[in-house]
């Protein structure tokens, strides 16, 4: 059953995220100071950029080397030639480049611009120019987290790992779930019955999707600072599904 009513909350006062800090930590900080507990059925959504600062995954440009590829690709799509090299290094193929634009497929199977690598919103050493690269395994990352919440406060919550990606066929961009762990990410619904007792056939929803999408409204975009939600009203009572189950196979993806 559909929840009636759902609440969202941002999550004040939570502070820049450096390598080695305990996440877990700062978000039960960041409960505590909105006067909320974490109940069951909760679902945390963090924001990948602090999941990839909490784990060290920056990179200093001056330490890579381009290979041949980046070399060749970079005049094409005119970015770095170091950044375009790290990009292939975190991908399984590049699906579409123009100038300016670099897509492909990441390690993860998401299909996204410049492998999910970002140089907004983190700080660069004086002298230095650094990328930040996604977690290893956003679902991972969200089981641990996960798991981590259960052994500290007792409560089966979900976690959602997001970011923001552009979609084919529309302009913007929107909240994405990378990782998930607790929640059904994709919902099968295949089977069920509509309002008139037809038989659905082909219906699944991007369950983990939406939590994000909903979530990244409050967290916002550039110099927003809200990097965790916390979202209540759903009964998780479900199989968890993760993350990368919402990502197409690619023999059905009509864009390759």
């Amino acid at each position: 059953m559909q929840p009636a009513r759902l609440s969202l909350f941002a999550l004040p006062g939570m502070p820049l995220v450096e390598p080695g800090d305990d996440l877990v930590d700062l978000i039960l900080e960041g409960v505590a100071r909105a006067d909320q507990s974490i109940e069951t059925d909760d679902v945390v959504v963090l924001a990948q950029k602090i999941v990839s600062k909490a784990q060290d995954r920056y990179v200093e440009l001056s330490s890579v080397t381009p290979s041949r590829e980046a070399l060749e690709l970079a005049p094409k799509v005119d970015k770095d030639p170091r950044l375009v090299e790290l990009v292939l290094r975190e991908s399984n193929e590049v699906v579409r480049y123009r100038e300016g634009v670099l897509v492909v497929e990441h390690r993860s199977g998401v299909v996204m611009a410049n492998a999910g690598i970002d140089q907004s919103n983190i700080e660069h050493p004086q002298d230095s120019e650094r990328v930040l690269l996604l977690p290893v395994d956003c679902d991972a990352s969200a089981a641990e987290i996960r798991a981590e919440i259960g052994k500290r406060c007792g409560k089966e919550v979900g976690v959602v790992i997001n970011d923001s990606l552009g979609r084919a066929w529309r302009n913007g961009t929107e909240g994405t779930a990378l990782g998930a762990a607790g929640v059904e990410a994709l919902q099968d619904l295949r089977g069920a019955e509509d309002l008139f007792g037809r038989e659905l056939r082909v219906t699944e929803v991007g369950f983990g999707d939406e939590i994000a999408a909903a979530a990244s409204l409050l967290q916002g975009q550039a110099a927003g600072s809200s990097p965790v939600v916390l979202v209540r009203g759903f009964d998780l009572g479900v199989p968890s599904r993760p993350a990368r189950d919402l990502v197409r196979p690619k023999e059905m993806d009509l864009f390759r």
